[in-house]
């Protein structure tokens, strides 16, 4: 199990056994010495949260015998399960794309300016192709290749190269003009023609 993944693990454990407690603390006796280690070094990271002398007095007297060691989530512990539990799965990898999509690969630049337009919402004028928004959530990142991997549409495909044409037109036009390399897409605007002014 990777170090992230166990991270994630003790953080659950955590929960699990603060829920349990009368107190709000998962005790010495309740967590396995190996998980003890875990635990601290959450701790560490500011994940988790170790009892003071004081707490440790207070709960031994809660429980009549001393406690020695106590920890519970600390409110980022809280808000990192609160978040894993709200993000949707990534999509495998394996998933075939769906008739009339075709995968698209985004290298991670790409792909941050690709989110800064989703999440202007819901100030654009020009919004995302319908279901957009969340193929990019849930996109999956192939780490051999260092690509964000995609089913799209023809139309998701043309709002990714509008994105693009904004990031061009504000910054830096590689993302762009890699997208027009590899996919033969680009976006285009439309010359607008504003109506004469009234009494002209």
């Amino acid at each position: 199990m990777g170090e992230r993944q166990t991270r994630l693990e003790v953080l659950r454990y955590l929960r699990e056994r603060e829920e349990r407690s009368a107190y709000g603390w998962a005790l010495s006796t309740e967590v396995q010495p190996r998980l003890q280690h875990s635990v601290q070094a959450a701790a560490a990271q500011g994940l988790a949260e170790l009892a003071d002398r004081e707490m440790r007095a207070e709960l031994s007297a809660h429980e009549g015998r001393p406690v020695l060691w106590a920890a519970r989530l600390s409110p980022q512990g809280h808000d990192v399960l609160a978040y894993l539990q709200a993000s949707p799965a990534p999509a495998p990898r394996s998933a075939p794309p769906e008739a009339g999509e075709q995968i698209v690969e985004l290298r991670p630049s790409q792909m941050d300016a690709l989110r800064v337009y989703v999440n202007l919402l819901p100030g654009l004028c020009v919004p995302p192709a319908d279901g957009l928004v969340e193929r990019v959530r849930t996109a999956h990142f192939d780490r051999p290749n260092n690509r964000w991997r995609m089913a799209l549409t023809h139309e998701q495909i043309e709002t990714v190269a509008y994105a693009f044409y904004l990031r061009a037109h504000s910054g830096s036009a590689a993302e762009a003009n890699q997208f027009t390399r590899e996919y033969g897409i680009t976006y285009r605007p439309e010359v607008a023609v504003a109506p004469a002014r009234m009494g002209a």
